[in-house]
């Protein structure tokens, strides 16, 4: 059988390099020189700050409809849940929109509800997404501080890293295998995972910094600044619901603009029953029970009343489109109720 070849990546460069096509035809040339100057430029910015530090884009399509655990998509983001959870990450670097051998990789393998289950029960999930187009130069440089880091220079690779940083396997290029047989041979890597006997908490994981940790929390904190407060919600225990609403709030796009625009808070569904926490939470949620492995993104002034809701299932520059139209809507109704009377 004719091996497929990978593409070949250069982590300092803007584009990356095909190599010879099928039909023979060579790519551009690569100017040495100008790859040159780019990579003492691209060094320097890669010495500035630490890894997973600088805005990103959500992961590609095809990753993100993965409906049983989030990709995250930043190297920081993988490390700080594979510490908590003890499991490896495991590691795509792909080219979303040149790299052909990437996309039948997400369509055959990555996409399957064989490996999402897998997945769920095994590692947690990273996207390296390095596309010709669609991110800034910022978040390319941040990127490819992981590949070098690894030494990954051809797409598509997968990488099993451990909760330390330690690659455990490698994987590289993709020749065509099927679900079942890509999973069995990554799965002869997974480290061997002592038994646990500790009865296993529902109740909420410490909130990140900056994102409150309850409803009446919110409020307080919303009385005092001129801002609407918007709540996280997921069912506390929901191992899919709580990687899925750590990946959005720690996201490089969702966190700091929701940072500077909202008091945030991550929260269960229900309260303590016969509160006022649990009342108005039934309010906020308009009666409906949470479905399993959701969550639920609510915009409230006064932590009784929704003024805005969306799927946190979305991709997160989605969920960012819909909280901008709805700050924006939400200006131009108080400047017209202000606005003199002719």
């Amino acid at each position: 059988m004719r091996m497929r070849r990978a593409a070949t990546f250069q982590p300092w460069a803007g584009r990356p390099w095909q190599q010879i096509s099928p039909s023979g035809q060579r790519g551009q040339r690569p100017d040495f020189e100008s790859a040159f100057r780019s990579a003492i430029a691209g060094i320097a910015l890669a010495t500035l700050s630490p890894l997973g530090t600088l805005p990103g884009h959500p992961a590609p399509a095809a990753a993100a409809e993965v409906a049983h655990q989030a990709w995250h998509t930043t190297y920081a983001s993988a490390i700080a849940q594979a510490e908590r959870t003890g499991r490896p990450i495991l590691t795509v670097f792909t080219g979303s929109d040149w790299c052909p051998h990437c996309k039948t990789l997400e369509k055959n393998v990555l996409d399957s509800s064989a490996f999402q289950e897998w997945a769920l029960q095994n590692v947690v999930l990273l996207m390296i997404d390095l596309p010709e187009h669609g991110i800034t130069e910022a978040v390319r440089v941040e990127r490819s501080k992981v590949c070098i880091k690894y030494g990954v220079r051809n797409f598509p690779a997968v990488l099993l890293i451990g909760p330390d940083g330690t690659k455990l396997a490698e994987k590289r290029g993709y020749q065509g295998q099927s679900p079942a047989s890509w999973i069995a041979d990554m799965a002869k890597s997974l480290p061997d995972q002592p038994a646990k006997t500790a009865v296993v908490s529902t109740a909420p994981a410490a909130a990140p910094p900056g994102v409150l940790d309850s409803l009446d929390k919110a409020i307080e904190t919303a009385r005092g600044a001129k801002r609407p407060i918007l709540l996280v919600v997921a069912r506390p225990g929901d191992k899919a619901a709580r990687s899925h609403s750590d990946s959005l709030i720690s996201d490089p796009e969702f966190a700091p603009f929701v940072r500077d625009n909202f008091i945030v808070a991550h929260v269960p569904p229900t309260a303590s029953s016969g509160t006022q926490e649990a009342e108005s939470m039934e309010n906020l949620l308009g009666g409906v029970e949470l479905a399993p492995d959701a969550v639920e993104l609510i915009v409230t002034d006064d932590g009784q009343t929704p003024l805005f809701s969306q799927s946190g299932a979305q991709p997160p520059a989605r969920i960012v489109h819909g909280l901008r139209r709805f700050l924006a809507a939400r200006q131009a109704s108080r400047f017209g109720e202000t606005a003199p009377r002719r």
